[in-house]
C-alpha cells in the first residue's frame, strides 16, 4: 500500500509519522519550496487530544523533543475589559503529564518537529493540481508536470484545498463575517511591563464594545538565541534541544502575539490588502479609549509579523461515497479559532486514519471500508467542531450590533464576575472547559507496530 498525502500541514505530517513508522510507504507533497518555507504563525494550542494523537504517532524521542520545545505552560485564563480590568480568571492547572496536558507550541516549532525524520518522506516544491482515479490506483499531477500513483490519495492541503475543489465541488466554505488582525513583539523589559502578572502568566481575552475582542499570548521558552536551554532546565531536555535538527530552522523567540477581530464592517475596505504599519494603525484607530497599555503593545509590533485574516468556515455537508481519495483536517472541515480546536482536530483526523489503515496493512479490513469508517466518525466529530466554533465567533452575534450589543456585553461580564467571586463555579467552569478539549478520550491511543 501507498499513500500520497497532499500537504505538509500539521495533520498531514503527523499521518506521516505514524504510517512510517507502520511500515506504510507514504509521500507527502509540499507546496512549499524549502524547509525554511512556513516559518510563519503564532501560538497553537496543543490540547490533550493533540498530545494525545501526536504521542501515538511521533517516535518517542520526537514527542519528547515536541514537548521540550513548547513554550512555559500558561497558569490562568483571562477575561478582561479595554481598560485592563479583571472579569473573570480561571487557575489552569500545572502540566504534571506530558502527554494528558495543554501545551503553548509555537506553530514554527511544530512545523519543524514535524518536519524532523521525514527527510525521505517530503518532497518539497510540489504544488498540486489535480488527480485521476482509476481502477484501484489514484495519479497526483503536479505544476512542474511531475506526477505521482499510489493506493489512497490523502488531502491535506488546508482550508483551500484543491483536492476538497476537485473531489468534493458540493463541499462549501463560507465568510463568518469577522475579520482578525495578528501581530507580536519581542518580550523586552518594557513589553513585560505593559501587562498585568496574570495576563503575563496566562492566555487573556479582552471583550469590548462594538463587538471588539483581543486575544494575547505570551510565549517563553526555555532556549535562548544561540540555542541553549536557559538556566534552570538542564537535564534531558537541554540535550533534546541541543540534537534536534529543527534547531537551525527555528527562528522562534520569546514574544507576546496579539489577534484582534471585528466584524468586517468596521475595518478598511480593503483591510486584507494592508500589510505592517498600516494594520498597526488600523488596530489602534479601532482601539481609541483603551488602556494606553494594550495600545503600546500594538505600537510596538514588529511591522513585518502582522497580517489580515477573514475568517472562514466550513458549511457540515452530508457523507459522500468513499473512494481512493479522503480527506483531513482544514481540508474539510476548516473552523474558525473560536474553540482553538483546528489542529488538534486535524491530528484527531490523522491518528484515527493511520489506525485504518493499519488495520489495512494487516489484513484485517479492506482499504475503501476502512477509509469509510474514519469518515464516518470523523464527519461527526469535525463538523460537530465546525459548527460550536463558528457559534463563538460568529458577525451574527448579538454583541456585534449597535445597541443590543451593549447590553450583551453588559450582561456577558456582569455574570462572568459573579463566577469570579464563587470558586465552586469557576472550578466546574474550567473542568468543563477542560473536557470538551479531550479529557479522556479513549480513541486517540495508538500502539503502532512496527512491520518487520
Amino acid at each position: 500500500m501507498k499513500v500520497l498525502v497532499i500537504g505538509g500541514g500539521t495533520g498531514g505530517l503527523a499521518l506521516a509519522h505514524g504510517l512510517k513508522r507502520a511500515g506504510i510507504e507514504v509521500t507527502v507533497f509540499e507546496r512549499d519550496a524549502l524547509r525554511t518555507d512556513g516559518l510563519h504563525g503564532y501560538r497553537v494550542g496543543i490540547d490533550p487530544d493533540g498530545s494525545r494523537a501526536l504521542h501515538a504517532l511521533l517516535p518517542r524521542d520526537l514527542y519528547d523533543t515536541f514537548v521540550a520545545t513548547r513554550a512555559r505552560d500558561p497558569k490562568y485564563f483571562n477575561m478582561l475589559t479595554e481598560d485592563l480590568k479583571e472579569v473573570l480568571s480561571l487557575d489552569l492547572p500545572p502540566a504534571t503529564d506530558p502527554v494528558e496536558s495543554e501545551k503553548s507550541i509555537s506553530r514554527m516549532t511544530l512545523r519543524q518537529v514535524l518536519l524532523t525524520g521525514l527527510d525521505d518522506v517530503v518532497e518539497f516544491g510540489k504544488e498540486f493540481t489535480r488527480f485521476e482515479q482509476y481502477g484501484d490506483r489514484v495519479t497526483a499531477y503536479f505544476a512542474d508536470g511531475t506526477h505521482a500513483t499510489g493506493d489512497l490519495l490523502v488531502a491535506a492541503d488546508g482550508a483551500r484545498s484543491r483536492v476538497r475543489r476537485q473531489y468534493l465541488p458540493h463541499a462549501e466554505t463560507e465568510e463568518t463575517g469577522i475579520v482578525a488582525i495578528a501581530g507580536k513583539l519581542p518580550i523586552t523589559a518594557e513589553s513585560a511591563s505593559l501587562v498585568p502578572p496574570k495576563v503575563f502568566e496566562g492566555i487573556s481575552m479582552v471583550n469590548a464594545p462594538r463587538g471588539l475582542a483581543c486575544i494575547l499570548h505570551v510565549m517563553e521558552f526555555q532556549w535562548d538565541r544561540d540555542g541553549n536551554v536557559k538556566s534552570g532546565i538542564g537535564g534531558n531536555t537541554e540535550e533534546l534541544i541541543r540534537r534536534w535538527p529543527g534547531l537551525q530552522f527555528d527562528n522562534t523567540r520569546d514574544y507576546i502575539n496579539w489577534g484582534l477581530s471585528a466584524t468586517a464592517d468596521k475595518l478598511p475596505a480593503d483591510v486584507m490588502e494592508l500589510r505592517g504599519d498600516e494594520l498597526v494603525e488600523v488596530a489602534l484607530r479601532l482601539t481609541r479609549g483603551w488602556h494606553p497599555n494594550l495600545r503600546r503593545l500594538f505600537e510596538l509590533t514588529d511591522p513585518g509579523t502582522c497580517f489580515p485574516v477573514n475568517i472562514w468556515t466550513s458549511v457540515p455537508l452530508e457523507p459522500w461515497e468513499t473512494t481512493k481519495v479522503t480527506l483531513l483536517g482544514d481540508a474539510i472541515h476548516t473552523m474558525t479559532p473560536g474553540r482553538g480546536v483546528g489542529a488538534n482536530t486535524a491530528l484527531r483526523d490523522a491518528v484515527n486514519l493511520c489506525r485504518q489503515l493499519i488495520a489495512v496493512r494487516d489484513g484485517r479490513e479492506e482499504l475503501i471500508p476502512a477509509v469509510r469508517a474514519y469518515e464516518a466518525r470523523m464527519i461527526e466529530y469535525g463538523f460537530d467542531a465546525v459548527i460550536k466554533s463558528r457559534a463563538q465567533m460568529t458577525a451574527d452575534d448579538p454583541v456585534h450590533k449597535p445597541v443590543v450589543g451593549r447590553l450583551a456585553l453588559a450582561g456577558l461580564r456582569t455574570a462572568m464576575r459573579a463566577v469570579n467571586h464563587l470558586p465552586p463555579v469557576k472550578r466546574r467552569m474550567r473542568d468543563s472547559m477542560l473536557a470538551y478539549r479531550g479529557a479522556d478520550r479513549a480513541e486517540l491511543s495508538l500502539e503502532i507496530t512496527p512491520v518487520s
